[in-house]
Order: structure tokens, then C-alpha cells, then sequence
């Protein structure tokens, strides 16, 4: 498993935009499909978005489709989260997770998360 530091959290107006960063250490980054997920009512997690081993899949929630975009760089063990457009509901703390399986949004496919990142969007 990796070792995951989110970053870029902050506050934002609604309408706003925001930029994550989850630096991954500890093991061969490009083996692992990496998700973005956020705490939601009745969840341990909500997934958020996820991307393949190399870029060329990702897949999002419904509720962010169109308005997030995930990404990553496996020369600098970097994935990113750009969030446009903010919703006062897209407020939570968010969390980057691995998975040595394939893309999925099930929060069981991942495993280690690290401290995460604050998100909040005023109306």
C-alpha cells in the first residue's frame, strides 16, 4: 500500500473552484488505480472519481460529473482533483485512496487513505 498526503484543500464561494493534490509514497504509484472519496450521511465513504493505472480511465460519481476532473502524474507520484464549479453540498474533507484492483467506485475496493484535505463552499 502507499502512503497518501491530500493537500489544496480550503474555502471557496459557491461557483468556486479548488485544485487537490495527494503526493503517494511507498511503493510503485503507476501499480495502483487511485480514487478520490468524501464522507457523506449514512456512508463511511461516497466515492468521488477514480483513475486507472496509466490516466486513460476515470470515472465519476454522478453528483461531480462534468465539474470535477481527476488526473495524474505517475513521473512525480502525484493524482489531482480539479474541482470547478463548487456546491455548497461538495463541502466535506476529502481523501485519496489506492486500489490494486480495477477502476471501481466501491469505498472496499480501496484501502489507505491518508489524513485528508478540508473542502468547504459558503453560498
Amino acid at each position: 500500500q502507499l502512503q497518501l498526503v491530500e493537500s489544496g484543500g480550503g474555502l471557496v464561494q459557491a461557483g468556486g473552484s479548488l485544485r487537490l493534490s495527494c503526493a503517494a509514497s511507498g511503493s510503485t504509484f503507476s501499480r495502483y488505480t487511485m480514487g478520490w472519496f468524501r464522507p457523506a450521511p449514512g456512508k463511511e465513504r461516497e466515492f468521488v472519481a477514480a483513475i486507472s493505472l496509466r490516466g486513460s480511465s476515470t470515472y465519476y460519481a454522478d453528483s461531480v460529473k462534468g465539474r470535477f476532473t481527476i488526473s495524474r502524474d505517475n513521473a512525480k507520484n502525484m493524482v489531482y482533483l480539479q474541482m470547478n464549479s463548487l456546491k455548497p453540498e461538495d463541502t466535506a474533507v476529502y481523501y485519496c485512496e489506492d486500489s490494486d484492483g480495477p477502476i471501481s467506485d466501491l469505498a472496499t475496493d480501496f484501502g489507505s487513505w491518508g489524513h485528508g484535505t478540508q473542502v468547504t463552499v459558503s453560498s
